[in-house]
């Protein structure tokens, strides 16, 4: 039935493996704003940091790069380079230094809900450059998931106090949603031709160097090498368990369980991120941005929920 369904047949350990690595994944990526926030107690900056975090991840991803090579059936072509190019250039490099500067303005807990939005981005942009027109189940999801982020952001504006940098924050890390939401539409292009772990590990890389690159224009290249002992940790910690490992593991989930299962588990997101900014960061926590969270995971649920197929 699974697999009429396109989803690839597992059995049942092949399915528990892939739903721990979905759920893994999913962790990974919420860690993320934890670690970033963590880094900027010790005064390094989100061009050093971004810079240190991809220096870090950049091997992984020529490793992984060269294993997808290896068992892809053709070359890479100009044109394909060019595609990587600009999908490294949207969804890796551009979505990631937004998302370092908002995280210098609001909590870890509001960054993961605005992030979460990117697939209200999609259908919106979808609708607006592709003529696909949303469902009603879409419309409807929509302003539920806006009116939980106004509520997230609410709480913030109460906890931090100054409106400012609290709406450039979030003005900050949804232009990362919105850049990720690109990535995703451009990624669809190549994926069915050069499979997603070439895509990957190939857009990834060039994230990496364009990272690298913005750094030696911006800042001196002895700031790589005065950091505290901390920010070099919780970088090496951000590239192997927020950006490498998750990436791997939600590919193999991808591959267990097909991607419909296992962007679910991707609900788990903010809640996570919720829950360590509390433990971690110290971060308040109240019922409006709870409710918020609530509001955002069910608008997401709506519009990942796929219509049940006509009977025959």
């Amino acid at each position: 039935m699974g697999s009429q369904q396109g989803q690839p047949a597992a059995g049942r350990s092949g399915a528990a493996l892939g739903l721990t690595y979905a759920v893994l994944g999913a962790v990974g990526f919420s860690f993320k704003a934890i670690l970033v926030k963590l880094s900027y107690r010790h005064g390094v900056d989100a061009e050093t940091l971004l810079a240190l975090r991809m220096a870090f991840s950049l091997p992984f991803f020529i490793a992984m790069g060269v294993l997808a090579g290896r068992r892809a059936a053709h070359p890479l072509s100009g044109r394909d380079w060019g595609w990587m190019a600009g999908l490294g250039l949207f969804g890796y490099y551009l979505a990631s230094y937004l998302d370092f500067l908002g995280l210098d303005y609001i909590s870890a807990a509001l960054e993961r809900l605005i992030l979460f939005l990117y697939p209200t981005l999609v259908i919106l942009l979808s609708a607006l450059f592709l003529g696909k027109r949303p469902s009603a189940r879409m419309l409807w999801a929509l302003p539920v998931c806006y009116l939980g982020i106004a509520l997230a952001v609410g709480h913030d504006l109460k906890v931090a106090g100054d409106a400012r940098e609290v709406t450039l924050g979030c003005l900050l890390v949804f232009g990362s949603a919105l850049s990720y939401a690109l990535y995703l539409m451009g990624n669809g292009e190549v994926v069915g031709r050069l499979g997603s772990a070439r895509v990957t590990a190939c857009a990834s890389g060039f994230a990496c160097l364009f990272s690298l690159a913005q750094f030696l224009v911006l800042r001196p290249l002895d700031l790589l090498f005065v950091q505290d002992w901390q920010v070099y940790a919780l970088s090496l910690a951000m590239a192997v368990f927020s950006t490498v490992a998750p990436v791997w593991m939600v590919s193999e989930a991808i591959r267990r369980l097909g991607a419909g299962p296992v962007s679910l588990t991707g609900t788990l997101g903010p809640a996570v991120t919720i829950l360590l900014g509390w433990l971690m960061l110290d971060e308040r926590i109240g019922l409006v941005q709870l409710a918020g969270t609530a509001m955002v995971i069910a608008g997401v649920l709506i519009m990942a929920r796929q219509p049940r197929p006509a009977r025959a």
